[in-house]
């Protein structure tokens, strides 16, 4: 999480932002995936809103992280606008883990305080010493974000229609990458998901209705040998 921070305090420098807006933007987005997202569109001569918005797109899971949680912590309504905050991958993946929701609760609020610290603390300093390194892209430092995204989303692939959405997402990204103006394969990688779930769902269709067929001839058949019996 700490070379995350500050790959990203550097990407964010190389890509223009001053060191005021890179911090502003760790301090209130504080979801590595999406502030990677925004600043490298911007970085390749993107429109600020397409930028935004596959920004905002990456940080929908987050939401729906929120749902499960909610349960799990089932937080006073007064805290729970703070502790939307924390949650990101590694909150949720720390918290679930958890036996009990007072372990839980503990869980999360150690670990989402001690990522914003040292998210925010690294984010300033990769800002601050970006010139001193140079030439950033050099160094590779850009991908360790998307690096740790991934190293966290394999293990939560399990099924088949989960790993059909994420490898229809990548040809989706990198196949559109050099036709389309930055940031907007993110956006089209989006459309992997209620892609691969309509497929899926028209194959248990599908399925559903052969085996009907199959049971309504088996009873036909059932039917036509009862009726010889009888007439014998």
């Amino acid at each position: 999480m700490g070379l995350s921070g500050f790959a990203f305090g550097v990407t964010s420098a190389g890509s223009g932002l001053t060191l005021p807006q890179t911090c502003v933007l760790s301090l209130l987005v504080f979801t590595g995936a999406s502030q990677f997202a925004l600043v490298g569109a911007l970085a390749a001569g993107g429109n600020p809103l397409t930028a935004a918005a596959g920004a905002f797109f990456l940080g929908v899971r987050n939401a729906f992280y929120g749902l499960r949680l909610s349960q799990v912590l089932a937080l006073p309504r007064g805290i729970r606008p703070l502790a939307a905050q924390w949650v990101i991958d590694e909150t949720t993946a720390v918290t679930l883990a958890q036996p009990t929701r007072r372990s839980a609760r503990i869980g999360f609020t150690v670990t989402g305080l001690s990522l914003y610290v040292l998210w925010n603390l690294t984010t300033f300093l990769g800002a601050l010493g970006a010139k001193a390194l140079g030439d950033t892209d050099a160094w590779g430092l850009d991908a360790a974000g998307p690096a740790v995204f991934l190293a966290l989303l394999a293990p939560m692939l399990k099924t088949t229609t989960e790993r059909a959405v994420a490898a229809l997402a990548v040809l989706l990204g990198l196949g559109l990458l050099p036709v389309l103006p930055a940031g907007v394969p993110v956006l089209a990688a989006a459309l992997a998901a209620p892609a691969v779930l309509y497929l899926e769902g028209r194959r248990r269709a599908d399925g559903a209705q052969d085996d009907a067929d199959d049971v309504r001839e088996d009873a036909h058949g059932d039917l036509c040998g009862d009726v010889r019996e009888e007439d014998r």
